[in-house]
């Protein structure tokens, strides 16, 4: 868990996957192990809000949560203004997955064979997919969720395949941080490296910008 703690007296909460809870139960896909994982949670959440009610928690990596534990955070996101006598209305929830890539792949693809740009591409367009996907995949950490089914996320937002030039402008700044100027060289030949979809059409980035730095590293 990673605090940062802000002169506005807001502060991040961060949770990577759900290492930050296996560590010392080795939590595994069993009912046991995931009240036990669930009660940490709810704990953790509820510690966090009793010292500081303006916290932002972020988890990322969803898909890789078990099914059905995200859940124990409902009567935090729910109408409720206090729970467990401490406000949590100031807190704010932050859901970082993977899930939902293929059908936003999908629509980009759809848009661009359709003659339009990637940035004409509306949240309208893909945030409907994105929950239904988050809802019904198994590999999601929104599985069958009453979060979901209760409609107490804002807002899907999701992220939108980078082209060629985007990974490009990522090697680019990549570089200017490791004050190395002037080298387009390295430049054009990590965008050339990596690997984008269709095979055909090479419109978008398979891989984000994940793997710019070892690109720069072996191109440099």
């Amino acid at each position: 868990m990673s605090c940062f703690c802000f002169t506005y007296s807001v502060t991040v909460r961060s949770v990577a996957s759900f290492r930050n809870f296996t560590a010392q139960y080795q939590i595994a896909a069993t009912a046991t192990s995931s009240r036990i994982s669930e009660e940490e949670l709810k704990s953790w959440v509820q510690g966090n809000l009793t010292e500081c009610a303006r916290s932002v928690f972020i988890f990322d990596e969803m898909e890789n949560m078990p099914p059905g534990v995200i859940d124990v955070l409902e009567p935090f996101l729910g109408p409720s203004h206090v729970v467990f006598r401490t406000n949590y209305r100031k807190a704010i929830y932050v859901f970082i997955s993977t899930t939902g890539d293929d059908a936003i792949l999908k629509v980009a693809l759809e848009n661009r064979q359709a003659g339009r740009e990637r940035e004409e591409i509306k949240l309208r367009d893909l945030e409907e997919a994105v929950l239904q996907m988050s809802y019904n995949s198994n590999t999601s950490g929104f599985f069958q969720s009453n979060i979901v089914q209760q409609k107490l996320i804002t807002r899907f937002v999701p992220f939108l395949p980078l082209t060629r030039n985007h990974v490009e402008r990522c090697a680019q700044s990549q570089l200017h941080q490791r004050n190395i100027r002037s080298r387009s060289d390295v430049v054009e030949a990590v965008g050339r490296s990596m690997f984008y979809a269709p095979v055909h059409g090479q419109y978008f980035s398979t891989t984000g910008c994940k793997a710019v730095s070892a690109k720069i590293d072996f191109f440099l």
